[in-house]
C-alpha cells in the first residue's frame, strides 16, 4: 500500500491525521496482526508455567483461557489509552500497548507448580508495579542517565536468554512431556520447524502484509500441518462461551514481598524501554525526536495500563516494539490507525471463544513461533550493545553482570541457604544482573576520567 494512496507526506507524519477509512481500518487490522501472537503468547506461558495452562483438562483451564481473552481485551484498551489520552495520560502517538515478555522471567518462578492460586500475588504485584511506574513519568526523562546501552542492552539480551529455554521446552513438545518418549520426537520438531521456516521464508522473501505478519503465517502453516498429523483437538473451545464480561479480582489479590518487589523492579525496566519506543516511532514515522510531554504520557499511561489490567486479571503491559518497526515501515503517524486496531481487540476480548481457538494451537506449533519471538529479543539486545564503546571498564561491568545473572539463572540451587524472597528474585538471573550493571556503571570511573 503506497502512502500515496494514505496521504501527504506531511499529512502520514501528523499524529492528528485521519487517513481515508477504506486505508486505515486496512492499516488498523495490519497492527493488530503484528502482535496478536506475542501478544496473548505470555498468558499462555505463564499459566503453563502455574500448571493449568496449555493442554490441560483440569478445572482450572478456563482460567487460562480468561487470561488470553484480558490479554486482547486489556491491549485494546490500553492501546486507546496511548492513542486518545486523558489528560496528562498518554502519548497520543500510535503507540500499541501489549502484553509485556519482560516481566515473564519474573513471574515464572512466582507461580511454578502452584496452580491458579499463585496468580493472587502476581496480581497484587503487577497492581504496586504499575502504580509505580505511573509515578517515575515526570522522573522518567531525568533516570536515563543511569539507563546507556551498556546497561539497557545487557537486560534486554538476559531477558531473551531466559526465555530461550521457553522456546526449546514448547518445540520438543512442553514441560508436561519431559521424560517421555514423545518429548523431543522427530513430529514435535518437524511441526516446529515448518514454522520457523515458512515464517523467515516470507520474512526474506515477500513484502508488505506477508512480511510483516510473517510469524502470524508460519504458525497458520504449522497448525495446518499439526493438523494434518492429529494434533489438534477442538474439545476445549466448546467448553468456552461465545461472550464473556471481564471480572474484578478473578484469581483475588495478595501481596507479597518477593511479588511486589520483582515486578516493580521491572516496572522501572518497562519505562525506560517505553521511552526508547516513544522515541522510535517518533524518529521512524516523522523524522523527530519524541518531546518531553509525549515521553511523559506514554509512561503514566504504560503504568496506569498495567495497574489497571491487574484488577481484572490482566498481566503487565507495554508498547510494542514491533508496532514501531511497522510505523517505521509504513511512515504513516495517524494514532486513529493505532485506535482502530484497538476497537477490534477490545471486541475480540469479549469473545472467548477466539481464546479457545487459539488453546487449540498445539504448543509444538507455538514453539517454533516464540523460537523466532525470544531469539528477536535477543537479537535487539545485542543491537542496542553495538552502540558502547567497549573499553575495559565496560567490558569488565558486562561481564560480572552476565556472569553472575546467567549463571544464577542456570543454577538457582546455588541459592538454596537464602531465604525464600531472595531466592525468587535472584534466581530470575535478570535483576542481580542489573543492578549489577547500574550500580557499577554509576559508581565504577571512566577510563577517560
Amino acid at each position: 500500500m503506497s502512502n500515496r494512496a494514505v496521504g501527504t507526506p506531511e499529512q502520514c507524519r501528523d499524529p492528528n491525521y485521519m487517513p481515508p477509512i477504506g486505508v486505515a481500518i486496512p492499516l488498523g487490522i495490519q497492527h493488530v496482526l503484528a502482535m496478536f501472537i506475542a501478544n496473548v503468547t505470555p498468558a499462555i506461558i505463564i499459566a503453563g508455567a502455574a500448571g493449568f495452562g496449555f493442554g490441560s483438562n483440569s478445572p482450572d483451564f478456563p482460567m487460562m483461557l480468561y487470561m488470553m481473552q484480558m490479554c486482547m481485551l486489556l491491549a485494546g484498551v490500553t492501546t486507546l489509552l496511548q492513542t486518545i489520552g486523558a489528560g496528562p495520560v498518554g502519548a497520543r502517538l500510535p503507540i500499541v500497548q501489549g502484553t509485556s515478555f519482560a516481566f515473564i522471567p519474573i513471574l515464572i518462578p512466582l507461580v511454578a507448580g502452584k496452580g491458579v492460586d499463585a496468580m493472587a500475588a502476581v496480581t497484587g504485584g503487577i497492581l504496586v508495579g504499575g502504580i509505580v511506574q505511573a509515578c517515575l513519568a515526570p522522573l522518567v526523562g531525568r533516570l536515563r542517565f543511569a539507563l546507556p546501552p551498556l546497561v539497557t542492552g545487557l537486560i534486554v539480551t538476559m531477558i531473551g536468554l531466559s526465555l530461550l529455554k521457553v522456546g526449546i521446552q514448547y518445540a520438543a513438545g512442553g514441560v508436561p512431556a519431559i521424560g517421555t518418549p514423545e518429548y523431543g520426537s522427530l513430529q514435535n520438531w518437524g511441526v516446529a520447524l515448518v514454522v520457523i521456516v515458512v515464517t523467515l521464508s516470507l520474512k526474506f522473501f515477500t513484502k508488505g502484509m506477508l512480511s510483516v505478519s510473517s510469524i502470524l503465517v508460519g504458525i497458520l502453516a504449522g497448525y495446518a500441518v499439526a493438523y494434518g498429523l492429529g494434533m489438534v483437538s477442538f474439545d476445549n473451545v466448546g467448553r468456552a462461551s461465545a461472550f464473556a464480561m471481564p471480572k474484578v479480582l478473578p484469581f483475588g489479590i495478595e501481596f507479597t514481598v518477593a511479588a511486589v518487589l520483582g515486578i516493580t523492579l521491572m516496572a522501572f525496566i518497562s519505562a525506560i524501554e517505553t521511552v526508547g519506543d516513544v522515541s522510535g516511532i517518533t524518529k521512524g514515522g516523522a523524522d523527530r525526536e519524541a518531546t518531553d510531554v509525549e515521553i511523559r504520557g506514554a509512561t503514566y499511561a504504560d503504568g496506569l495500563g498495567t495497574a489497571f489490567s491487574s484488577i481484572f486479571g490482566g498481566l503487565p503491559n507495554t508498547s510494542f516494539s514491533q508496532n514501531v518497526g511497522l510505523i517505521a515501515m509504513t511512515r504513516v503517524m495517524s494514532r486513529h490507525v493505532a485506535t482502530i486496531g484497538a476497537v477490534f481487540l477490545i471486541l475480540c476480548g469479549f469473545i472467548p471463544k477466539i481464546g479457545a481457538v487459539i488453546s487449540t494451537i498445539p504448543i509444538e506449533v507455538l514453539g517454533g513461533g516464540v523460537i523466532l519471538m525470544f531469539g528477536m529479543v535477543v537479537s535487539s539486545g545485542m543491537k542496542m550493545l553495538t552502540d558502547v564503546d567497549w573499553t575495559s571498564r565496560n567490558m569488565v561491568i558486562f561481564a560480572i553482570s552476565l556472569s553472575i545473572g546467567f549463571g544464577l539463572m542456570l543454577e538457582p540451587g546455588a541459592l538454596q541457604h537464602m531465604p525464600g524472597t531472595a531466592k525468587a528474585l535472584l534466581s530470575t538471573g535478570l535483576l542481580p544482573a542489573a543492578f549489577i550493571a547500574i550500580v557499577l556503571n554509576l559508581i565504577v570511573p571512566d577510563e577517560k576520567d
